[in-house]
């Protein structure tokens, strides 16, 4: 196929409106964590506030398992404390 410079003859540039130079460059900016789903989870969560809410609960529910865990096995050691452990090592 041979490719030219010029646009077909259906196009018009009058057609085509003025154009806005950076018109999505906010929203680009601002990031997206877009994610497909399967169709049968399609199926079972048909909105993205479906998909958050129950998101939601299963992060609510493995936080309220590992704080179980942590205190049937006598841990004492926070998040916080690990956290600034890890910061002072750099």
């Amino acid at each position: 196929m041979k490719k030219t410079e010029e646009m077909r003859a259906e196009y018009r540039r009058e057609d085509l409106g003025i154009g806005v130079r950076g018109k999505h460059h906010a929203a680009f900016e601002k990031g997206s964590n877009l994610v497909l789903l399967t169709p049968e989870l399609a199926k079972i969560f048909p909105t993205n506030e479906a998909v958050n809410s129950a998101l939601e609960s299963l992060v609510g529910v493995a936080r309220s398992a590992v704080i179980k865990k942590r205190a049937a096995s006598g841990t004492t050691t926070k998040r916080s404390t690990a956290k600034s452990s890890a910061t002072n090592a750099r």
